[in-house]
């Protein structure tokens, strides 16, 4: 455990990203699912929206640093060839 105040105030500050974070990457990985799921129902404008949804979420995660560049590159991919395969 830290004595110091700048040390204390640093891992208050690292907690309060971590769990930001934590949460990010769970709002992706639930998103995703959903998505997923709905690739077999018949609603086509649910399904693209909610690809829209979550696109947006992951390229945001890159932005701030959640998710690295690429990784997010990759799992938009994946998920929009999921989609096209889906539909064909």
């Amino acid at each position: 455990m830290a004595h110091h105040a700048h040390r204390l105030k640093r891992k208050r500050q690292a907690d309060k990203r971590h769990a930001r974070n934590v949460a990010t990457k769970s709002r992706i990985k639930t998103l995703s699912k959903k998505l997923k799921a709905s690739f077999g129902a018949a609603n086509a404008e649910e399904t693209e929206a909610l690809l829209r949804e979550v696109t947006s979420v992951i390229a945001k995660a890159a932005k701030r640093g959640i998710l690295h560049k690429r990784a997010a590159a990759r799992r938009i991919s994946r998920l929009m060839r999921a989609r096209n395969a889906a539909v064909k």
